[in-house]
């Protein structure tokens, strides 16, 4: 029950140091959401295409693989795989096999999103 408990702690601790990273790049430089957003992403493939996202993974369990970066540690993880499967062509269609249910729900829960609430312009027109 305490390592269960401790695995809880460093999933919320390493989650949110990522997060934290996140926001104060937010606060301190110019860079807008959407190229912090892909930064994490990219931060995500090249850790895990070295081989040190996979460490921080096995240590924090959904507290590294939640965020950005766990996902492009994801894509990373799908490409490795598929390349020694199935050699070059692999490069191609590892990360999306990986990664597929990810964005099936992210288009799926989207398109509800759409469907239910009003889109509008969120400019005040007085």
């Amino acid at each position: 029950m305490q390592d269960m408990i401790l695995e809880y702690v460093w999933a919320f601790l390493v989650g949110g140091a990522l997060c934290a990273v996140g926001q104060v790049l937010i606060d301190l430089t110019k860079l807008t959401p959407a190229r912090i957003l892909t930064s994490y992403v990219v931060a995500g493939v090249i850790l895990g295409a070295v081989g040190l996202y996979e460490p921080l993974v096995n240590f924090a369990g959904g507290g590294a693989t939640v965020p950005l970066t766990g996902f492009g540690y994801l894509l990373s993880k799908g490409v490795r795989e598929a390349v020694d499967q199935n050699g070059l062509i692999g490069a191609f269609m590892g990360g999306f096999t990986n990664a597929a249910v990810g964005i099936s729900a992210a288009i799926f829960f989207g398109l509800i999103a759409a469907l239910i609430f009003k889109s509008g312009s969120k400019i005040n027109e007085t």
